[in-house]
């Protein structure tokens, strides 16, 4: 289980003829309360979906009663109209459910830049309702009814220690660079808190595991991550055990983002250490975890540590100072650069193992950061291609 795992929640996921295929493509999360908190992050992409604009108005005052999704097409891009569609949605699925529009949230993914059908979309909104659930199989239907390119649905639970559960489901498996969310996300719990706390656990957790996902580089214009707190355990969580359960969801979800990110044979940990701050830290990584020429020579299976030191030097000094002779490189545990030049050969790393390690020692000062990515094989360029046609 996973969304309905915390008390106060129904969620389905159905087909409701979206996709061409006749696969699953709409989803509804209803929290029963008696909470209505709510709290979201959006894309940084200054391109934003009619799904964030409307969402984002919606979740300003900290609640929210349902969320629905719809996969098979992003309705970004799509003008007035499309935020109409968006409005007409949500007021639809407030109908349905005897709820005030303006405690709808609205999420959509899929292809940029056409209309949503919307008779199939409102009449799948009013079949869902009558359908709504708890249990493990609501918990399928709606995980797989947000999928795109995804292989897989993609769950997690966790627990505090007084006892309120933290649920998510997400989706996505490229376009893994958001800045603050990544793809669609919806984390519930049946703790019982305010806005503001729920507002600043998911903050502190996406800050630390949605937001060091950077798949392709290429930051989406839908991508929302969305906690909705039900009270319904009657158990008030504190902020640091609230943050600690939303994290441990929020990272698991996000590793299996990367797991299943599209056409990818090896997962990535990228770990730089002993640098300034924790933001030059990140930078590093983020720089390594983006070159093209790092990710290809993974896929290679070659521990191509030139590529690597070569990313790193492509921050700015003043974003992040270190000297080229303190720089070292391990690879799946082998030292391979040590002070700037060629240590131990590379032909002593193993890089047959699906997860590859880079660890990079700056010798600059005391702080670390990590970014999850994957490499860059033909399958990605294959799939991606061919999304549209």
């Amino acid at each position: 289980m996973s969304i309905t795992r915390p008390r106060g929640f129904r969620a389905v996921g159905l087909p409701a003829g979206i996709k061409s295929t006749g696969a699953p493509d709409l989803a509804v999360i209803v929290n029963d309360g008696p909470r209505d908190t709510a709290a979201a992050v959006f894309t940084a992409n200054r391109v934003q979906a009619a799904p964030v604009l409307w969402s984002r108005q919606v979740v300003a005052d900290g609640r929210a009663r349902a969320v629905i999704l719809n996969s098979g097409g992003a309705n970004a891009c799509t003008g007035p109209e499309g935020f109409a569609d968006t409005r007409r949605t949500a007021e639809h699925l407030a109908a349905e459910l005897e709820v005030d529009a303006q405690d709808v949230l609205v999420c959509s993914t899929g292809l940029i830049g056409e209309r949503l059908p919307m008779p199939p979309l409102l009449a799948g909104a009013t079949t869902a309702t009558a359908q709504l659930g708890a249990g493990t199989e609501a918990d399928e239907t709606t995980a797989r009814a947000i999928m795109t390119t995804d292989t897989v649905p993609k769950t997690a639970e966790a627990t505090t220690p007084s006892g309120a559960v933290v649920g998510g489901i997400a989706k996505g498996a490229g376009m893994l660079a958001p800045q603050l969310a990544t793809m669609l996300v919806v984390l519930t719990t049946d703790a019982d808190v305010d806005a503001a706390t729920a507002d600043a656990a998911l903050r502190a957790a996406t800050a630390t595991t949605f937001d060091r996902v950077d798949s392709d580089a290429c930051m989406s214009t839908n991508d929302t991550v969305i906690l909705l707190a039900s009270g319904a355990s009657g158990i008030a969580a504190s902020l640091e055990e609230l943050s600690e359960a939303v994290r441990a969801v929020s990272a698991d979800l996000a590793r299996q983002l990367v797991a299943d990110a599209e056409g990818a044979s090896h997962d990535v940990h990228v770990v730089v250490r002993s640098a300034t701050t924790e933001q030059a830290a990140l930078a590093v990584a983020r720089e390594i975890a983006r070159s093209n020429l790092v990710k290809a020579a993974i896929f290679g299976n070659d521990p191509n540590w030139g590529r690597i030191v070569s990313a790193a030097g492509c921050v700015p000094e003043e974003v992040a100072p270190f000297a080229v002779e303190d720089l070292s490189v391990t690879v799946n545990g082998i030292e391979v650069c040590r002070g700037g030049g060629a240590h131990r050969d590379r032909s002593e790393v193993d890089m047959t193992p699906r997860e590859t390690l880079i660890e990079v020692d700056l010798g600059a000062g005391t702080a670390a950061g990590d970014i999850w990515t994957n490499d860059l094989t033909h399958d990605y360029v294959e799939e991606n291609s061919a999304y549209s046609s």
